[in-house]
């Protein structure tokens, strides 16, 4: 594990929560766009090293949907940034720990990621992500 890539907060509404992370805190947005593989809209405003990823569902019937129904808004997952994905699944299931996926989902941008359940990790979603090269 290399850096904390973003941190992904869960929400109603990408232009309410625009109005205070970019508007009102003064964060920049550096990207906005969907994502229908994972059924979400984004955007992400840088924060130091890492980023804040804005999470607004795009239909009632996905995975941050039902977060949303069931937590409300707030803290959906942390996302680990990684340098070889593979080694990285092989190190947390030799540990026991229960990953989403058997392998790693590939994003628009080339970039690999897989979820670790939130009860290997004590309550909290994480991601791990191979940034492509």
């Amino acid at each position: 594990m290399s850096a904390i890539h973003h941190i992904a907060i869960a929400v109603h509404n990408l232009d309410a929560a625009l109005a205070f992370y970019r508007d009102a805190l003064g964060l920049g947005m550096t990207e906005r766009r969907e994502v229908p593989e994972e059924g979400v809209e984004i955007a992400f405003l840088p924060a130091g090293e890492g980023e804040i990823e804005l999470l607004q569902p795009l239909s009632e019937g996905g995975g941050v949907a039902r977060f949303l129904e069931k937590r409300g808004e707030g803290l959906h997952h942390i996302c680990l940034q990684v340098d070889d994905i593979e080694a990285a699944m092989e190190r947390l299931r030799s540990a026991g720990a229960r990953l989403l996926s058997e392998e790693p989902r590939v994003g628009t941008s080339g970039t690999r990621y897989v979820f670790v359940h939130p009860k290997s990790a004590h309550g909290v979603l994480l991601e791990l992500y191979e940034v492509a090269e």
